[in-house]
């Protein structure tokens, strides 16, 4: 496959971009990045006029596809041609709000920002407006964007920063647990629950290969907050509106948060993110409360219309029956095949997500109490670099484009087909 107009993009664009790109992970891919001419449906085009089978889906937020339906398209361009932004408000943004609030359980209010990281950093600090405390409980492996509060690592006694740049003083805030582990859970409230402000959890780790949760954990997790007075936030940029369909993974789960954060899905392709919870909760951010957020593109009109519009047609098609079912059909063939070719591997996932995890060892010694990796570190000893540097290339030659690295999730889109999956089928079948 000639890939010279990619290495030859990525040799100019290390001159003028750090590493050659504007997102760490998009560098990831050995031994250079595949430059994206153009997508279309399930599909992406690259710089030298390969054609891929696309389950990277712009990281999550394609829930459409790359042709979007033709009234998401009027829409945005309809906005686009009226002017490309305001400083002021646009009916737009409370019929968006109004949407979430009808179909999300834990919103009853909503405040826009522009990416799942303002997203989460804006629902720690509120929640720490709120308490009037300062610790917050994540989860080993979780990830809640570039922020300060959520870039740490090690245990909930040595917390310390997992980047450079944070000084050490900000990680003692942070708790970190094992996902999954109730047990660590309540010990970590025993020891700090009079300063704990919020546990921060996705409803599964989605960027650390992707773990479900055990059955009672997340219960658990809203038991231990309302007992000692803390807030439980879900992070639901990656599974809001793609697992548990217009409800997200909130009703799926059968747990109401206190807050929600979103992005990816809500924005419809475009930069965005959210912070949705009850009145009382949200009124803390200003301009009714004291805890500050603002933001000069927050609620754009371009994106409210691409989000909006793209969950409108959701709610009216079979969208999520549709992806539900590739997801489905994906994952059942996935697991005939790692079952003939490598059977210590793991098939994760659920709804319109999968992937195949390269668990190995005492990992791999499953049954149907344990059928995958329980946390971020199970992941985390599996054949990673086995994955990342000689799985994918070869998946990528025979035309199928999977996530960055081992830890990214795959994403099935309305514009998939049957075809696609068993393209994806066979080629899984072929490498592994």
């Amino acid at each position: 496959m000639n890939r010279e107009n990619s290495r030859e993009r990525y040799d100019r664009a290390l001159d003028v971009l750090v590493g050659g790109v504007n997102s760490s992970v998009r560098a990831a891919p050995q031994p250079y990045p595949t430059f994206v001419e153009k997508g279309d449906a399930g599909h992406v085009v690259d710089a030298d006029g390969n054609r891929y089978v696309d389950w990277v889906m712009g990281l999550g937020p394609l829930l459409l596809g790359h042709d979007l339906p033709e009234s998401v398209q009027a829409a945005v361009q309809r906005r686009a041609s009226e002017g490309p932004m305001y400083g002021m408000p646009t009916e737009l943004e409370v019929e968006h709000a109004e949407f979430l609030a009808r179909h999300v359980p834990s919103v009853e209010m909503v405040r826009f920002v522009n990416s799942g990281t303002e997203a989460t950093t804006s629902a720690v600090r509120l929640a720490r407006g709120v308490t009037g405390r300062n610790k917050i409980v994540v989860m080993q492996g979780g990830y809640h964007g570039a922020q300060e509060s959520t870039l740490v690592e090690g245990d909930a006694e040595h917390p310390g920063p997992s980047s450079a740049g944070i000084p050490q003083s900000f990680a003692e805030h942070t708790l970190p647990v094992p996902f999954n582990d109730a047990e660590a859970a309540k010990e970590v409230f025993e020891r700090h629950g009079d300063d704990i402000a919020c546990v921060l959890v996705e409803p599964m780790l989605a960027n650390k290969g992707i773990v479900e949760p055990v059955e009672g954990y997340h219960e658990t997790l809203r038991d231990l907050t309302d007992e000692h007075g803390s807030l439980l936030v879900w992070d639901e940029v990656i599974t809001g509106f793609r697992v548990g369909g217009l409800g997200c993974a909130q009703s799926k789960y059968g747990v109401t948060p206190d807050l929600t954060t979103f992005g990816k899905i809500i924005g419809g392709g475009f930069p965005v993110g959210a912070i949705g919870g009850r009145t009382d909760l949200m009124e803390e951010f200003t301009p009714v409360g004291d805890v500050f957020q603002a933001g000069t593109f927050s609620g754009h009109p371009v994106t409210m219309a691409a989000g909006l519009e793209t969950l409108k047609f959701a709610a009216e098609n079979d969208v999520y029956e549709h992806v539900n079912d590739l997801g489905s059909q994906l994952r059942t063939g996935l697991e005939d095949v790692v079952a003939e070719r490598a059977p210590e591997y793991s098939v994760v996932g659920t709804d319109s997500l999968f992937k195949v995890a390269f668990t190995r060892g005492a990992n791999a010694d499953r049954s149907d109490d344990n059928p995958g990796p329980r946390n971020a570190a199970d992941v985390a000893a599996g054949a990673v670099e086995r994955w990342n540097r000689v799985f994918r290339p070869q998946m990528l030659d025979s035309g199928v484009m999977l996530s960055q690295n081992q830890f990214e999730s795959q994403f099935v889109s309305y514009a998939h087909t049957e075809e696609d999956v068993e393209r994806t089928l066979d080629a899984y079948r072929s490498v592994l």
